[in-house]
């Protein structure tokens, strides 16, 4: 079994230089890195900070004018016969968005650009909440009904734009589904992992990955994955409805408990991360386009601000415009990136464990452990030790399964682009549940696959490649359906606004 795991670890390894060939193209070649300033971008850079900027000034910077919009939609109380509500999607959305990366993508990005990367995060979460209501928007332009459900994003609005051409929704659908496949192992194994973590902290000690209680676990939660999944994308709202509030206000909860008892080291975060920002520390790389690239890929992996793989809670929520749900998606990129990155930046900058004498021993080791150590150093007293390890593990926890679920359930959306036979989507389902089962299996082994790392980099930045491309195509509609949505004049949403077939909106506010 060992030599089996080995080879996938052999093989994650090779996946490496292609998933950086392709974040740092075209930087990696020394004509274009010589170049004065753009040197220091890579395509990935450009395309994901330049189209978050694109979009702001042509929506009119809508991630301010309608942040307050936001809100109030996701607080407004409404029953759908259709479809999800906007807060229902919200949450679904979330518990895509605030994932492990929130932890282990910002210990990484700090350990490897420096405390200036988080100011990258920032910037790059800004601009990309109007990639976000972008995407958002074409994707409830283009969502279809499936019976009591709203289907649609990426797949569902790429084939619209590419001239309806079946090809493109499939093999948009299958990218999505290779994507989440490269992903799944990963939450599996961190799920089954913190598990233990707390278990280990309850107990005061070692429990072995080959012990009953292991087993027991993996078990229960391959059913318990199994019976979300095969619930439909109706049981799934239900789970995140109930633990993504849960999960982020405990997360938020404790992390400022920290900084309220750390006070003091806020003027030393503020200034490691804005001086960091441009003019990092040799020990980080010495160089601003190392800084800057950590910060957006990690944003990236975080919120998927550009990615298109949110869409998909998008189109599932019943709204009265296309424009409602956009407004939603960009607060989740907030809360996101700007509000749970933050804190975990917080933490990580205001230990700084990565200076001084035990800087070597810090970055040996493991993203996790590195956080845990970070929120140790910030906590006076052994009892409170125990506890708030337990409490930020408990999150991770939860970070993990809503993105293990997540994935499953918005794998199951992209793949009535390719077929709606009951077959087919709980074949995809089985897929996603045996995918995430041999993550749990790495972890009852005890290995670490920690370049799996690699593969989700590579996966982030392929359907980046596909996506923006398609909102430039569809820019179009989403300005025209902002303007009209700015308006405020009580018109209906249909084709004749954008200008292109939208048949459930015809259908929807037909005469």
């Amino acid at each position: 079994m060992e030599h089996i795991f080995e080879a996938i670890n052999q093989f994650f390894r090779f996946v490496i230089p292609v998933s950086d060939f392709f974040w740092d193209f075209p930087t990696n070649f020394s004509w274009y890195a010589n170049i004065p300033i753009l040197g220091n971008f890579s395509l990935a850079i450009i395309l994901l900070v330049g189209s978050g900027i694109f979009f702001t000034f042509k929506t009119g910077f809508i991630q301010i004018t309608h942040f307050t919009k936001g809100v109030r939609l996701l607080t407004k109380k409404k029953q759908e016969k259709t479809g999800i509500s906007s807060l229902a999607a919200f949450f679904l959305s979330s518990a895509m968005r605030v994932g492990p990366g929130n932890i282990l993508g910002v210990t990484g990005a700090i350990s490897v650009g420096g405390p200036g990367a988080l100011f990258w995060m920032w910037l790059s979460a800004f601009f990309g909440m109007s990639t976000a209501y972008s995407e958002a928007v074409l994707a409830q332009i283009f969502k279809v009904k499936k019976g009591d459900e709203f289907v649609g994003g990426l797949p569902f609005y790429g084939k619209k734009l590419l001239g309806n051409k079946l090809f493109a929704g499939i093999a948009l659908s299958v990218m999505y589904i290779i994507y989440a496949v490269c992903c799944l192992p990963a939450q599996g194994f961190n799920v089954v992992s913190s598990i233990g973590q707390m278990a280990n902290i309850v107990t005061g000690k070692e429990i072995s990955t080959t012990s009953v209680f292991y087993y027991i676990i993996a078990l229960l939660l391959i059913l318990l994955t199994a019976y979300i999944a095969f619930g439909g994308i109706k049981k799934v709202t239900k789970v995140t409805d109930a633990v993504v509030p849960v999960m982020a206000v405990l997360y938020i909860a404790v992390v400022l408990v920290l900084v309220c008892i750390n006070f003091r080291s806020l003027p030393y975060f503020f200034t490691s991360v804005f001086a960091g920002a441009f003019t990092p520390q040799a020990v980080f790389g010495g160089a601003f386009g190392t800084v800057l690239a950590q910060g957006v890929k990690r944003g990236l992996m975080s919120n998927e601000a550009g990615q298109g793989t949110i869409t998909m809670a998008a189109a599932a929520a019943s709204c009265e415009h296309p424009c409602d749900q956009g407004c939603v998606q960009a607060i989740g990129v907030f809360l996101d990136t700007i509000v749970i990155c933050t804190l975990t930046g917080f933490v990580i900058v205001m230990a700084h464990i990565y200076t001084g004498s035990e800087a070597e021993a810090w970055f040996a080791m493991d993203r996790l452990p590195k956080f845990l150590a970070s929120a140790q150093v910030l906590t006076p007293g052994t009892a409170l030790n125990g506890i708030v390890a337990f409490l930020l593990t408990l999150c991770f926890c939860l970070f993990a399964f809503t993105c293990l679920v997540g994935m499953i359930s918005f794998s199951e959306i992209a793949a009535n682009r390719i077929s709606t036979r009951k077959s087919f989507i709980n074949g995809i389902r089985i897929l996603g549940i045996f995918i995430a089962a041999f993550g749990i299996v790495c972890s009852l082994a005890g290995l670490d696959l920690g370049n799996l790392w690699a593969i989700s980099d590579l996966g982030n930045i392929l359907i980046v490649f596909a996506n923006i491309p398609l909102l430039y195509l569809g820019g179009k509609y989403v300005f025209r359906a902002t303007k009209h949505y700015k308006q405020k004049d009580r018109t209906p949403f249909t084709s004749d606004v954008i200008g292109t077939a939208c048949e459930y909106w015809d259908e929807n506010n037909k005469a």
